[in-house]
C-alpha cells in the first residue's frame, strides 16, 4: 500500500475525439466521481476541444530553463495542470492498437515535461535525465494512470498501449500506478438494455477504482481483477456486433 496523499490533485486528459459523447468520457467520469468522493481535487480537460498544435522537434523547451515551448496555445494551461497534480489520467479510445491521435499529438508536446541530457537507467538503457549538478525541483511529478476502451473484446487487445504508457513513465521519471482497460466498450453507452445492470456495476467499481487511487494511492487486486471481467461472452459480443453492421449495410442498400 502506497498511502494516502493530502489534498490530492487529479487532471485527466480526454483523448478521444468524442469528448464528452466518448465511452472514454463514461469510464473518466465515474473514476473522478470516486475520487472526488474520497476528497479529491479533479480537473478534466477534452483534447477534442483544445488548441493543440503539432510539436516541431525545435527543442527550445530543452534550452531554457522553464523547459517553456516556443508554441503558444492550449498547452500550457494543460501543462500547468499537470505540474500542479500528484495523480495524472490519461484517456483514449484504442485506435489501430494505439492511443487516438489527438492523445498522441498531446503526447509530443509533452516533451517540455522532460529534461534535457542523456544517460542510463539502471538496467543500462539511455533515457532523458536532468543536466548534471541541476534538478528541475520546480516541476512535480505525478503518478500515472491509464484508462482506454475498444471495440474488440478482449483485455489482450491493450498490449501495445500497455507498453507504451509504461515506457512512457519510464521516461518521464515516474510511476504507471493504475492501468485500466475496458473490451466491448461500446457497451457503457447502454445500446444492450438487458446489460444495464452489469454496465451499472460496472461504473460502481470504476468509482470504487478511483477511491482507491486516492485512498492507498493505487488499485486493489480484487478490484483490477472485477474491472477487466468481461461484460457478455466475448462470442456473444461478436455475434452482435456482426449483426449490428449487416442491418447497418441492409439499410444502406
Amino acid at each position: 500500500m502506497r498511502g494516502r496523499i493530502k489534498n490530492m490533485k487529479i487532471t485527466a486528459y480526454n483523448g478521444s475525439p468524442k469528448g464528452k459523447n466518448s465511452n472514454t468520457h463514461i469510464m473518466v467520469r465515474e473514476i473522478l466521481t470516486g475520487a472526488r468522493e474520497a476528497g479529491a481535487e479533479i480537473q478534466n480537460f477534452f483534447l477534442a476541444e483544445k488548441k493543440i498544435n503539432y510539436c516541431t522537434a525545435c527543442i527550445h523547451c530543452f534550452n531554457n530553463e522553464l523547459n517553456k515551448c516556443v508554441i503558444e496555445d492550449d498547452m500550457q494551461e494543460m501543462l500547468k495542470a499537470y505540474r500542479q497534480s500528484e495523480l495524472v489520467i490519461f484517456a483514449t479510445p484504442l485506435y489501430i492498437d494505439n492511443v487516438s491521435g489527438i492523445m498522441k499529438v498531446f503526447f509530443d508536446r509533452c516533451l517540455s515535461l522532460g529534461a534535457p541530457y542523456v544517460g542510463k537507467d539502471e538496467k543500462g538503457e539511455c533515457r532523458h535525465v536532468d543536466r548534471p549538478g541541476f534538478s528541475n525541483a520546480y516541476v512535480k511529478v505525478p503518478k500515472w494512470v491509464a484508462v482506454s476502451n475498444a471495440a474488440f473484446p478482449e483485455q489482450s487487445q491493450f498490449q501495445v498501449i500497455s507498453l507504451l504508457f509504461k515506457r512512457m513513465a519510464r521516461n518521464f521519471h515516474t510511476e504507471l500506478i493504475g492501468e485500466i482497460y475496458r473490451g466491448e466498450g461500446g457497451l457503457l453507452s447502454g445500446i444492450v438494455p438487458q446489460l444495464q445492470p452489469i454496465v451499472s456495476e460496472y461504473k460502481k467499481l470504476l468509482r470504487k477504482g478511483g477511491r482507491e487511487l486516492v485512498n492507498s494511492g493505487e488499485l486493489s487486486e480484487v478490484t483490477k481483477k472485477e474491472l477487466e471481467k468481461p461484460l457478455m461472452p466475448y462470442d456473444a459480443y461478436v455475434n452482435g456486433w456482426n449483426s449490428t453492421i449487416d442491418k447497418n449495410w441492409e439499410c444502406k442498400l
